[in-house]
């Protein structure tokens, strides 16, 4: 990108405020330029299909679909369109999920201002963009090919969202209701990985994401 074609933002967030503030943060930034923004999956999707974007800034938790679903449809339609995810999640919980269904970096929502406008930056030049902390995880992982999968691994994006709702402390209606979801598809979710991790109840699946640090 030049300082004659400024990099090209979609916001994608379904909160107002969160929204509003990544446009006063990008405003301050002379080569690049919010295109638009969207407050949910579906319309993210249209903007990415008519916007001649360069980046969409894509929050991982909306309010109709997740945010890797999204990710999904938005690379099989507009291959070329740099994602940026955001998130209040750890690295550890989305990030190689993300990157696994095309997402050109992950940041979370804590980080620094300028730690976004360079990710922003190095995503609309074709690169690659992860903490050092992703990075060092993603090391360990490549170093060492006869690490056991952990059983959460194994799970579906929707079944591990499901995993991380209901270790949350949100019941199977609470989550069918934020993800727009009936709650039979939802308890179907919750027996697959259930069955998949080889547990019993959501006691013992809270156990273990806590356990393994899935949730705080």
């Amino acid at each position: 990108m030049t300082a004659q074609t400024p990099i090209r933002i979609i916001i994608a967030d379904d909160h107002a405020i969160v929204r509003e503030g990544l446009k006063q943060i990008l405003a301050d930034s002379a080569d690049m330029v919010v295109s638009g923004d969207a407050e949910n999956g579906a319309d993210a999707i249209k903007l990415a299909r008519k916007d001649e974007a360069d980046v969409l800034l894509l929050d991982i938790s909306m309010p109709d679909r997740s945010g890797i679903e999204v990710l999904k449809q938005i690379k099989k339609e507009v291959p070329k369109l740099a994602v940026l995810m955001l998130s209040m999640h750890r690295e550890d919980q989305y990030a190689i999920r993300s990157l696994k269904a095309g997402a050109a970096g992950y940041l979370n929502k804590q980080s620094a201002p300028a730690e976004l406008v360079d990710a922003i930056r190095q995503v609309a030049c074709g690169r690659k963009y992860i903490s050092a902390a992703l990075a060092q995880e993603l090391a360990n992982q490549v170093g060492d090919e006869n690490r056991a999968v952990p059983p959460h691994e194994t799970l579906s994006d929707r079944e591990y969202q499901t995993l991380i709702m209901i270790a949350s402390g949100k019941t199977v209606s609470d989550i069918a209701g934020e993800l727009s979801l009936s709650v039979k598809t939802i308890s179907m979710y919750r027996s697959r990985l259930l069955q998949k991790m080889k547990l019993r109840h959501n006691a013992e699946l809270t156990h273990y994401a806590i356990k393994n640090q899935l949730v705080e």
